[in-house]
């Protein structure tokens, strides 16, 4: 529950046909399992009370009398329980029959949800048995108790901050305008199908996409329970698919014909932080009613209210009302809004990408260079056909950045019909290249057919450095920079006499952490990879190796490929690299990381350690991901300056730092808040 993760279940018991005393019994055995695992959402299959294939037994008192004595001992099991359960009965309401869902929670029938879409065509015949509900709500009584009966209900957790669910059942997936996109714009970031969905062929992968589809269009985590043997098989036969799904993201899928559980830990607060980001999410509760629950285990760090809303919560039943004294040292102990600290942490078994912006599966991430590629080429030949340009110059180091920037360059020319001899490359050696980069940027611009000028710089910067009185036998930042500058200003000369536009080779992930010279290799005229992080930019090389006309071209590509990263601005020792970037700033993927969590959810510090740790479990320990975290936010917040006034550059991902798009930031802002959480 802790860092917005709650742990759900979606379950297949064993039943037989109209008999309701054993199938209560597996329901309740149900029920104790995902209390014990944890769960604190469970979701069963439609009708499993008493089975779906009843048919005309449906109209039979005794089938309804005994699924509602069942409901009742179902209801008596949870008592104490922090398990919500939601499965459905044929519920008699007046002279009417419903097939609707039954929302169970310690020991309360907090609501009944009637089905609204009943399928009568083709196998099923639920019309001749059941009235579909009419979208009005009722309070009734059942039990003894007040309960409400209605399609317009969300069930929220008064203690655990973004459990709302809503339920739609089996049938109302499939139509056009499904239940759920009402209940996810009324405000449930989960939602509970009990279905029965009988197997022919094809149709398991016609559900997944279902299930998966609805949980992205309504930004949800669906759970979907599916009928499983037990059922007759007079005509039909079930195989209990379950499913649960996040935003399009199938997070848990059962083995077909086989009645068990499945669980995951879906993210609640990545769920809200997505809508909250989405402003074209429109919020639309007319109609509905919530309902409110409390899970017993975490009473105690419920939000301490006093006054009239303490004594409304306690007047809805199984709410705690809490004193201002105890209030006060709830407090202290960090109750806080938001917080959460004092929930128990669930043991996360769902699957962490560690890259998150490079597709896993070799098919799909070949498809996703190509198409990054597509966008950035077709970016800077736009910029070079509204320019009037036909020649474009950047620096090439023999690194990956700058050799992505030239392979692009090379492909926009080749789309806008240009000469690629008016792609001026330039390399510039001073204190810090060593032969085998300069010997690959050389024989790059070669094998690609551009034109190749080499400006050797040293002389001018030991000039520039005796200018300003600073001892070249300092390797400082000022040493360093002074490099840097030079070659931005050499670039935009040249730009200026061929008539060209200086085309920017620096990575979004230098970009995040500010590894960049303020006005030197910071600066361009339209900056191809400003988008693009450093471990995809390896990713985009490799894919153009992969793909290389040459045998030359791929040799080259692979050994840059195989070259330590690094800016060279220090003198090699013995011949080799001396001055390695991430064992300055630390390994790029742990930033691409830590990047995209920031960027795309708005994850606090806590919560992307904690992913972090799980996802690179074996290849970095929590003190190493800790102490490059630290670093990563130190220097984010500080670089904003320099990410404040970024050349033009395309988007490709879902991710960028432009100051005209996704990081609006100011420059000034403290990190104070976010470096608290990682002391």
């Amino acid at each position: 529950m802790r860092d917005g993760f709650l742990k759900v279940m979606a379950a297949t018991p064993d039943i037989h046909v109209a008999d309701c005393h054993f199938n209560t019994e597996n329901i309740i055995r149900a029920v104790n399992g995902a209390e014990a695992a944890g769960a604190k959402l469970l979701v069963l299959p439609e009708l499993c009370m008493t089975g779906y294939t009843c048919g005309d037994l449906f109209l039979q008192n005794v089938v309804t009398d005994a699924a509602l004595e069942g409901l009742y001992h179902v209801r008596e099991a949870t008592r104490g329980m922090d398990v919500a359960v939601v499965f459905t009965l044929p519920f008699l309401k007046g002279s009417k029959l419903y097939n609707a869902a039954a929302v169970i929670q310690d020991g309360r029938v907090l609501g009944l949800v009637p089905k609204t879409h009943l399928p009568n065509y083709s196998e099923f015949y639920e019309a001749r048995h059941f009235v579909a509900g009419d979208g009005r709500t009722e309070h009734i009584r059942l039990f003894g108790e007040e309960t409400v009966f209605g399609t317009k209900l969300l069930f929220a957790c008064r203690n655990l901050k973004n459990f709302v669910f809503g339920v739609e059942i089996c049938e109302d997936l499939w139509v056009a305008n499904p239940p759920s996109g009402a209940l996810a714009c009324a405000g449930a970031l989960l939602v509970a199908n009990p279905s029965a969905s009988d197997e022919t062929t094809g149709k398991a992968e016609y559900r997944r996409q279902l299930v998966s589809s609805q949980s992205a269009r309504t930004v949800t985590a669906y759970l979907y329970a599916d009928a499983g043997e037990g059922e007759s098989t007079t005509d039909l036969v079930f195989a209990a698919h379950n499913l649960i799904a996040e935003n399009g993201a199938v997070l848990a899928e059962s083995a077909r014909f086989e009645n068990g559980a499945i669980s995951a830990e879906v993210d609640l607060e990545k769920l809200a932080g997505e809508r909250r980001r989405m402003t074209t999410f429109r919020v639309d509760d007319e109609g509905f009613e919530t309902l409110y629950f409390t899970l017993p285990s975490l009473a105690v760090a419920q939000d301490c209210g006093t006054g009239s809303d303490a004594r409304t919560a306690a007047e809805e039943g199984n709410t705690r009302n809490v004193s201002a004294p105890e209030c006060e040292k709830e407090w202290q102990k960090g109750f806080l809004p938001g917080k959460t600290d004092h929930l128990p942490e669930i043991a996360l078994t769902r699957y962490i990408d560690k890259a998150p912006f490079v597709p896993s599966d070799e098919k799909a991430r070949a498809a996703r260079c190509q198409e990054i590629i597509r966008i950035q080429a077709m970016g800077l030949k736009k910029r070079l056909v509204h320019t009037g340009m036909s020649r474009a110059v950047l620096g090439i180091s023999g690194g990956l950045d700058s050799t992505l920037a030239l392979l692009v360059t090379c492909r926009a020319f080749e789309l806008a019909g240009l000469d690629l001899a008016g792609i001026h490359a330039v390399t510039m050696p001073c204190f810090g290249t060593t032969g085998r980069t300069y010997a690959n940027a050389c024989a790059l611009v070669r094998e690609l057919g551009a034109t190749l000028y080499e400006v050797k710089i040293e002389e001018a910067v030991r000039g520039h450095l005796r200018d300003i009185s600073h001892p070249v036998e300092v390797h400082d930042v000022t040493y360093e920079n002074a490099q840097a500058r030079e070659r931005t200003q050499i670039l935009m000369d040249m730009a200026n006499q061929h008539n060209a536009l200086v085309i920017g080779t620096g990575d979004m992930s230098e970009l995040a952490l500010g590894w960049a010279t303020y006005n030197g290799d910071h600066m361009s005229m339209y900056g191809v990879n400003a988008s693009v992080p450093k471990t995809l930019v390896r990713y985009l090389v490799g894919f153009f190796a992969d793909t290389a006309k040459s045998h030359g071209l791929a040799r080259v590509l692979y050994d840059i490929l195989d070259t330590p990263v690094s800016p060279e601005l220090l003198p090699p020792k013995d011949g080799e690299i001396a001055q390695k970037t991430e064992d300055i700033v630390g390994p790029y993927e742990l930033h691409d990381f830590f990047l995209y969590y920031v960027m795309r959810f708005g994850f606090a510090p806590r919560k992307i350690y904690r992913l972090a740790v799980h996802a690179f479990a074996g290849e970095y320990d929590s003190g190493t991901v800790l102490k490059w975290l630290r670093t990563f936010y130190r220097r984010f917040f500080s670089q904003q300056f320099k990410r404040s006034c970024l050349p033009d550059g395309p988007k490709v991902g879902s991710v960028a730092v432009s100051p005209r798009g996704d990081l609006r930031m100011p420059s000034d802002a403290s990190a104070v808040l976010w470096m608290e959480q990682l002391e």
